[in-house]
């Protein structure tokens, strides 16, 4: 805008200017007789030129969007990513399910004889970090395809034509470069279902990708991968046959996933010949591919930070502790009777986690990390995808024995048991919206029950909470004097491993008792 007025003010003077020495030409006077012709001639030419370029930059809509002017293609460079399916640790599954695509791709005459069509679209699913888009460049990576980046929300604009613009450009791309892989990341900010109350812009792009993904041409090899981490928030229209031919669950790794995992991200750094994968893999139960990288990373970090050559178990675990509870703070001003309370209250976890065999106990600390004054690292023995109403009552049970510790030693409680009473109340609401494990029966109960009778729902979670504290009591209560051996050693030694810890139950293991 500034530039704009100050060609406007060059352009006036000059013709004014102007003005004045054409007056002078044909009724001379004594101001201007030192000027010259070839003076003359000068201003009149940058006068004509400031002119013609403030009309031009006039002509120029200032008022419009910045992406109108410059308009994206919907999508980043083209590209023809190096990646295949080597580079893809486990999800052994789904690569077996991708290949049938990729073979579509690489040899199509075969699958047109028999008159078979390309799956249109492929929508993977899950929580973040488990390798969606790890996924779609390999299948473009396995097919030699120009690969197409483009995130739900480059699409999503307030100016009204503009995203269901990029949307055409993006599949006009693909058809000129075929075979091609449209990759959208977050689809859900663009595919999200509509309503009445939903952005008219974001309908209209929702509606041209429809119409795009409809209108594909069947000699054409393109293929949309969309991803997403909320499937549940997609229209319909979106996901059903024609468009997203075939919904892939990406879940989080097992441990033979994440062995394999692990040994790709430990491939290029030096590992010590005690470190044992398998090990670190079933430390790191429900962690995503992601995270696992994370480790090997931080692992290699911190053995650099130490001057060492070689990464050993330490650095891993301590790797482990950095992505799971946090960043170690350093000199905390806690006080003494605040760091009795929070070795009460995670030796209380420690304990009766331990009686009950709900996870296996790694690492008790009460050392600061993040905005936790303590922590107890636990991991389930093996994978398991059931879990009965006596397991999960036993998670809870854990989860509230640092408050039932604190209240038993104390007479009180403390705000220390915030992020347990969360994951205990969370479970509760599985077992009884989810799992039919409460006094309401076998049923399910969907979001909108769940608003309409919050109450009686509430009261169901209550039952549990408290009859799984009143267990927490009494298995505190019965082992108290293991209770204060535990405290006293990480009033000590701020921490305790589970060579430890099984060290102490030794020393009482007729006096342990277990109740249920």
């Amino acid at each position: 805008m500034q530039k704009k007025k100050m060609i406007f003010a060059i352009s006036i003077l000059g013709i004014v200017l102007s003005s004045f020495l054409f007056y002078d030409k044909y009724f001379p006077t004594n101001i201007f007789h030192h000027i010259t012709n070839g003076d003359r001639f000068l201003i009149w030419a940058l006068t004509t030129i400031f002119i013609i370029y403030y009309i031009q930059l006039d002509s120029n809509p200032q008022l419009a969007p910045l992406a109108l002017s410059n308009e994206k293609d919907g999508a980043k460079e083209n590209d023809k990513p190096n990646t295949s399916f080597r580079d893809v640790a486990g999800l052994e599954e789904i690569k077996e399910e991708l290949q049938e695509t990729i073979d579509f791709i690489n040899n199509s005459q075969k699958y047109t004889k028999m008159g078979a069509k390309i799956p249109k679209g492929i929508l993977f699913y899950g929580p973040p970090g488990t390798g969606k888009t790890l996924l779609a460049k390999a299948v473009a990576g396995e097919t030699d395809s120009t690969f197409l980046y483009a995130s739900g929300s480059e699409f999503v604009e307030k100016y009204v034509g503009v995203g269901a613009k990029r949307v055409r450009t993006l599949f006009e791309k693909a058809k000129k470069e075929a075979p091609s892989i449209i990759f959208i990341d977050e689809i859900d900010a663009i595919g999200a279902k509509r309503n009445l109350d939903s952005n008219n812009e974001k309908d209209q792009t929702l509606n041209q990708l429809l119409a795009e993904m409809d209108g594909f041409n069947t000699s054409e090899t393109v293929v949309i991968i969309g991803a997403t981490n909320r499937l549940d928030l997609l229209d319909e229209a979106l996901l059903r046959p024609g468009r997203f031919d075939r919904h892939i669950y990406v879940g989080n790794p097992n441990i033979k996933a994440r062995e394999k995992i692990l040994e790709v991200h430990t491939t290029n750094k030096p590992l010590c010949k005690d470190i044992s994968i398998h090990e670190i893999a079933n430390k790191t139960h429900g962690l995503s591919g992601a995270e696992l990288a994370n480790i090997a990373n931080e692992a290699a970090i911190i053995a650099v930070r130490k001057n060492k050559n070689k990464i050993d178990k330490d650095d891993f675990n301590e790797a482990i502790e950095r992505v799971l509870a946090g960043l170690e703070v350093k000199n905390p001003s806690i006080l003494l009777k605040e760091k009795k309370t929070v070795a009460i209250h995670e030796s209380g976890h420690a304990l009766v986690s331990k009686i009950l065999k709900t996870d296996m106990v790694q690492k008790i600390s009460i050392i600061p990390r993040g905005q936790a004054l303590g922590y107890v690292l636990k991991f389930p023995e093996e994978e398991r995808y059931l879990m009965t109403k006596k397991e999960l009552m036993s998670k809870i049970t854990g989860l509230v024995a640092g408050r039932a510790a604190e209240q038993i030693v104390f007479g009180e409680i403390t705000t220390g048991a915030k992020d347990d009473l969360t994951k205990a109340t969370q479970i509760a609401q599985e077992m009884v919206c989810s799992y039919g494990m409460s006094s309401l029966g076998n049923i399910s109960i969907d979001e909108y029950y769940v608003k309409n009778s919050f109450n009686i729902i509430r009261e169901e979670m209550r039952k549990i909470i408290d009859e799984c504290y009143e267990n927490a009591i009494k298995i505190i209560e019965d082992n108290k004097i293991i209770l204060f051996h535990i405290a006293d050693l990480l009033m000590k030694q701020e921490s305790i491993t589970s060579e430890e810890l099984d060290e102490i139950f030794k020393q009482y293991e007729s006096n342990a008792n277990c109740a249920t």
